[in-house]
């Protein structure tokens, strides 16, 4: 199939606004619980009413800091209550929000509040205002407000003069297609792009999307998400305004940290959203504290039967052995990695990249159906998904309705729907360049749609390799599947213009500790580079990802790097995502060594 087209099931009123849905709620249900704070490792209830008002009290900030219609805001800062209650606010005075990593550099700050021509910005911390100042003179930014260490509540007292009519007048005059943020791409190559997202490509992206594939997820009695991805990104913004217009109570938390487990177990989120990194590292762990305990065996004849069970359920269903099995693991595997994850979750929405069929069909075999779906930040996020009802692991689903998906002859996923941008900012070449000339949108991306237009990802245009034979490839197929190991962290496949692909491997840090203990090894990893036994340990992984792909395809040799892929090195985005460039002009000589050997 060369194209998959859906009708929209919803259609937006010609006035929809990001912010009408706040102050309606205020209006009908103000004591209604909205969000949820931690504050003393307790989560308190916030309502509609106090949301509104935190929100309102920000804006007239704005209003009164001189912040007009159209000005570009920035906002730095880790995921928290205050970012969403900041997003809003500035919308609420027509303004447009400009997210920024709080990971990020000196450098990247000065380009993205200098090209967005921002007229001031939320950072954090003061640490975050340090760099934001270090950044340089940036000619439009006028104000740097800070969130923590009460810089909120000072800002918000400021504008106590303003009337509520006003705001109420700014929030109105704009339009479903004024633009709403400029999000910058995380720039695996050059300098990152502002994608320009209007209040349409938002909402229209979230109704028919929460209406659509997610609608049971969205319809749970009780709903409720834990928020834990950085805002920054597409991906976790688009769910922030979801929960927002779906009444799905949701809470922050800022990091995917050890004390993540405690917080999903006090809140007990109803589903997930996480990048396959995530699911990775509960399955691997969940493998590692078996193994520790002695019950390796058990754990394994477990996973397998969650597989299988999963499986099954896609071919007539399970039979009675297997039934009786699943039954037992329920109780004693399951039951303790659900409860890992605050133990109320059934479904999770999974983006990024791909999450694997294996790690698909174990979840949902163990009473967690990860829901993977396909976008990009150009979409809005998602622009495919699968749904509870009807998913085909290993696909990303169904072009989301009101989209529609392309093949082109050259393979390339094209885009179109109400969802798309409307352009970079600034930067008409790149526009013109992103679309076709019957304006669908060029995603870079490789892919087919089967008979049923399931869309399947095959890899990035751009990274297609092709070896001295002639063979192309396309790596993420098999780096995804070797970096599913417990014991890989990273996996970078080269062999451009190569008799035959090889790899570079990073190894997992957590893992190798786990792994030395088993192993009775000692030492840093520089020193266990060339161990036999760690070498084997990674031959395995690649043994397993060969299994995905053709001969041709597959990684013959492989390095094991002294270092991680990290974002704090440079190696990864703020998306974490490999800098593929960066990364195989740094280690050129590791790659020349594979090949001359």
């Amino acid at each position: 199939m060369r194209e998959y087209i859906r009708p929209a099931n919803t259609e937006l009123p010609p006035d929809a606004r990001l912010t009408d849905i706040v102050f309606k709620r205020a209006a009908e249900e103000p004591t209604a619980v909205m969000f949820k704070r931690q504050e003393s490792g307790q989560w308190r209830d916030v309502t509609c009413k106090e949301f509104h008002d935190d929100v309102v009290a920000v804006a007239k900030a704005l209003v009164a800091a001189g912040i007009e219609h159209g000005d570009r805001v920035g906002l730095m800062s880790r995921t928290r209550y205050e970012w969403t209650v900041v997003d809003y606010a500035v919308w609420s005075v027509g303004g447009v929000v400009v997210p920024i990593y709080e990971t990020s550099s000196e450098e990247q700050i000065r380009w993205i509040l200098g090209d967005s021509g921002s007229r001031a910005v939320f950072v954090e911390g003061p640490q975050h205002a340090e760099r934001v100042a270090a950044a340089g003179d940036l000619a439009d930014l006028e104000h740097t407000w800070l969130i923590e260490d009460g810089g909120l509540k000072e800002l918000a007292a400021s504008g106590t003069g303003v009337a509520d009519q006003v705001i109420e007048e700014r929030r109105t005059t704009g339009t479903p297609d004024d633009l709403a943020t400029l999000i910058y791409t995380s720039g695996t190559t050059g300098r990152p792009k502002g994608c320009e997202l209007t209040h349409r490509n938002l909402l229209f992206d979230v109704e028919n999307v929460i209406h659509g594939p997610v609608k049971t997820v969205f319809s749970l009695p009780g709903r409720s998400n834990l928020l834990f991805l950085p805002l920054a990104h597409s991906f976790a913004r688009i769910i922030q305004i979801g929960c927002v217009e779906s009444r799905t109570v949701m809470g922050h938390f800022p990091s995917t940290g050890p004390d993540l487990v405690d917080a999903l177990g006090s809140f007990k989120p109803t589903f997930l959203l996480a990048v396959p990194r995530v699911f990775e590292k509960v399955y691997n762990k969940a493998e590692q504290k078996a193994a520790a305990e002695g019950k390796g065996r058990i754990f394994r004849a477990a996973a397998d039967t969650a597989i299988a069970y999963s499986r099954a359920l896609d071919a007539g269903g399970p039979g009675i052995g297997l039934r009786i099995r699943h039954a037992v693991f329920a109780r004693l595997v399951y039951s303790k990695i659900l409860a890992a994850v605050g133990g109320e979750a059934k479904y999770a929405v999974s983006g990024g990249s791909a999450l694997g069929t294996r790690l698909g069909h174990f979840f949902r075999g163990i009473g967690l159906t990860i829901i993977e779906g396909y976008g990009l930040t150009e979409t809005s996020a998602p622009t495919a998904a699968n749904s509870p009802e009807d998913t085909r692991i290993g696909t990303v689903g169904r072009p989301i309705p009101g989209t529609g998906v392309r093949i082109d002859e050259d393979g390339e996923i094209l885009v179109k729907g109400d969802h798309v941008m409307r352009g970079y900012w600034k930067n008409p070449k790149a526009t013109e360049e992103a679309f076709t000339e019957d304006h669908w949108y060029r995603t870079g991306d490789i892919g087919e749609l089967d008979e049923d237009g399931f869309l399947r990802i095959t890899g990035r245009k751009k990274e297609i390799i092709v070896t001295a034979g002639g063979k192309n490839v396309a790596p993420a197929v098999i780096e995804d599947r070797i970096r599913g190991h417990a014991i890989i962290s990273q996996c970078l496949v080269v062999g451009d213009n190569r008799n035959f692909i090889s790899a570079l491997v990073t190894i997992d840090t957590e893992a190798l500790e786990f792994w030395k203990q088993q192993n009775g090894k000692t030492g840093g990893l520089a020193e266990l580079i060339d161990d036999p036994d760690l070498r084997a340990a990674v031959q395995d992984a690649v043994d397993d990802g060969n299994k995905a792909v053709s001969k041709a395809e597959s990684v013959r040799k492989f390095t094991i790097l002294p270092v991680d892929f990290t974002e704090d090195n440079g190696y990864l985005t703020a998306s974490l995502k490999v800098k593929r460039h960066i990364v195989t002009k740094r280690f050129g000589d590791e790659i020349e060594k594979i090949y001359s050997a």
